[in-house]
């Protein structure tokens, strides 16, 4: 994997391109958006598996990411020993960074589900590509006007699908406010990670994110009080396939293809896991969706196609 550094920008460049975003070699697209597919399917792993493991969401959270740096530690240290010592303090710090957001997404998404509607909550973490957009703008990134009208339409595919069931009660509204900071959180994790894979592997990043995460849930959970063990055989096999699918499939594959599409088209694609996670429950919880959900995941997907389309008409380095 590529650990250059990305050339500069021209001088004559009026803004910075924005992370992962411009110069990328256009035969890299299609395998990215393959890997980009197959992640989305891991993280629609998430909800379901979550809601059918018995374990406390902070123990839930805490044991995806610890599982992950166990499962990534003999390539981190035997092939990418030499990168993480080598890793510059800014990649370092941004990595630490990015890992902290992250514990911070699910250490306050898991727990709003059981706080308020489901509805609500995915509703509200899957802000995350406005959030994304905002903090882009801030940076001095301007976004073409196509890329907006692509998030607003994918957003209000979730919001087809999902309702907006904003409840009156303290303990729903808590809910979702923390599911509303799982997303802005998750919009800083996908920035800072596109910012950090322009000099670092995917395997050196994801080990020092998850390795934070790791450090910070479990402090979290201890403070808590949260129940780390004792799980039945079911629960621990059900966190090992969560592990393997959410966290090292799903995380790890959008970090890897961040470089190449860009936190827009990233984070404005994550929005298919609404639909995915709806149609894993169908198929194993025999929950199945709404008629809604059909026209929801057309309006998704051609939201997304505008954000992509808007990203192909963006002025590239060199032209």
């Amino acid at each position: 994997m590529p650990t250059a550094r990305a050339a500069r920008t021209p001088a004559h460049t009026t803004a910075p391109a924005a992370p992962g975003d411009g110069g990328r070699p256009g035969g890299g697209v299609p395998v990215d958006i393959a890997l980009l597919t197959v992640a989305i399917a891991g993280v629609s792993l998430s909800a379901p598996l979550a809601a059918a493991t018995v374990a406390p969401a902070l123990a839930i959270a805490f044991w995806r990411n610890a599982m992950a740096v166990g499962a990534l530690t003999p390539f981190a240290l035997w092939r990418h020993r030499g990168e993480l010592r080598g890793m510059g303090r800014r990649a370092a710090l941004l990595s630490v960074g990015a890992g902290a957001l992250l514990a911070v997404h699910f250490g306050a998404w898991l727990p709003s589900l059981h706080m308020t509607s489901v509805a609500s909550s995915t509703a509200l973490v899957t802000t995350t590509p406005v959030w994304t957009a905002l903090l882009l703008r801030l940076r001095g990134h301007r976004l073409p006007t196509l890329a907006w009208l692509g998030m607003g339409l994918a957003i209000l595919g979730v919001v087809i699908l999902t309702g907006v069931d904003l409840s009156a009660s303290p303990r729903a509204l808590l809910g979702d406010a923390l599911a509303l900071l799982g997303g802005v959180a998750a919009a800083g994790y996908v920035l800072l990670g596109a910012e950090v894979r322009r000099s670092v592997s995917t395997t050196a990043y994801a080990y020092v994110c998850y390795a934070t995460t790791s450090v910070l849930l479990l402090l979290t959970c201890l403070v808590a009080g949260a129940r780390l063990g004792g799980y039945s055989g079911t629960t621990w096999l059900q966190l090992a396939v969560l592990t393997v699918t959410a966290q090292l499939l799903g995380h790890t594959l959008i970090n890897r293809v961040v470089k190449g599409l860009g936190p827009s088209i990233t984070s404005t694609a994550i929005l298919l896991e609404t639909p995915g996670a709806a149609l894993i429950a169908a198929l194993w919880l025999g929950q199945m969706p709404p008629v809604a959900a059909y026209p929801a995941l057309a309006v998704i997907l051609g939201g997304l196609a505008l954000v992509i389309m808007a990203d192909g008409r963006k002025p590239r380095p060199g032209r």
